[in-house]
């Protein structure tokens, strides 16, 4: 569709014949005249090359005075609308890779896994999922780690994800050093909804703050956070010598409800791979990844089509005078030399 960005300069088409029409005539010229002999071959040229009202110079103006104020009205090519999706959070991912991440009590496709590739495998999909979100990624065990700042590359997240290894940030578990980090991240974003989803088998350990104290801050800070407890299914552990040995979970639910309680968040515990998986479809619910949408309509200017032939009717009316012009000029030369 072709549309006018300013319609109204239209209106001053009839501008030039209004002036022509109303403006007073100059006033006659006292003193002596010049006297030029060729004075009345120029009339004669003027009126027989189109200038007066019914010529053809007139009307050619008129088309360059009509095509000016077209390109001075700005008209412009307007697109079907295209819908945008605007991103609605800021959401950071905070995975436990601590030495009790080994445990095989999970089953994927039919095969048992440890608890880290079974995360992989679920998270990995929720990261797809999260279309038009800003995501993170932080790996924490002794300490935490920011693995990717907060992106719309989900392909990037989800890469670095799959490549983390179990100790890579240390065999203990620090809850509430994942949360501080988390924290000074979504602050710095102007987003208000800022959403950490942590994700751990374990209680908290080691740290330089605790997780409550975490929890604290970050209600002040706007962050909720949604925590999973995974683990407690068949646990079993792999050692290098292919045996199995028994261990229990020492996952604090307690302490993971509390923190999410204090956010304005949920506790969520999973013990196997069908319910980890319910759980982050849940979470898509709870913070669903478009907030609004926004309508685009693609725009070309077409402004420089008239222009270019205003530009180039001008040329034509420079063009048609001049041939009439040089003759006139060297009669005149003539005419002095014999004077």
């Amino acid at each position: 569709m072709i549309s006018l960005a300013w319609p109204w300069l239209l209106l001053l088409l009839p501008l030039p014949w209004l002036v022509q029409r109303h403006m007073p005539a100059a006033p006659p010229r006292t003193g002596k005249a010049l006297r030029l002999p060729f004075l009345g071959e120029l009339s004669a040229g003027r009126t027989h090359a189109g200038v007066g009202h019914d010529g053809r110079s007139y009307r050619l103006a008129w088309l360059v005075w009509a095509l000016l104020l077209l390109a001075a009205a700005q008209p412009r090519w307007l697109g079907e609308p295209v819908r945008l999706p605007v991103a609605g959070r800021d959401l950071m991912l905070a995975v436990d890779v601590s030495g009790s991440m080994e445990q095989q009590d999970y089953r994927l496709n039919g095969r048992p896994v440890n608890r880290l590739d079974m995360v992989k495998s679920v998270a990995g999909q929720f990261i797809e999922r999260r279309e038009g979100d800003r995501l993170g990624l932080i790996l924490f065990g002794s300490r935490a780690y920011l693995q990717t700042p907060l992106t719309y590359d989900r392909a990037t997240v989800r890469t670095m994800l799959d490549e983390a290894v179990i100790g890579l940030a240390g065999r203990d578990t620090a809850i509430g050093d994942a949360i501080a980090v988390a924290i000074k991240r979504l602050k710095e974003q102007a987003q208000e909804h800022r959403v950490l989803i942590l994700l751990t088998d374990g209680a908290n350990t080691v740290g330089n703050i605790g997780p409550i104290d975490a929890a604290r801050i970050a209600a002040r800070a706007g962050v909720r956070i949604y925590t999973i407890g995974i683990g407690g299914g068949q646990p079993g552990l792999r050692t290098r010598f292919g045996m199995l040995t028994q261990r229990g979970s020492d996952l604090d639910p307690v302490t993971l409800q509390a923190i999410a309680v204090e956010t304005g968040g949920r506790y969520f515990e999973a013990t196997d791979t069908t319910e980890l998986a319910q759980v982050y479809q849940e979470l898509d619910s709870l913070e669903p990844s478009v907030r609004e949408s926004l309508s685009l309509r693609p725009m070309r200017a077409l402004f420089v089509w008239p222009a270019g032939a205003a530009l180039l009717i001008s040329i034509g009316l420079v063009a048609l005078r001049l041939p009439r012009a040089m003759p006139r000029a060297n009669r005149a030369e003539v005419g002095k030399d014999a004077v």
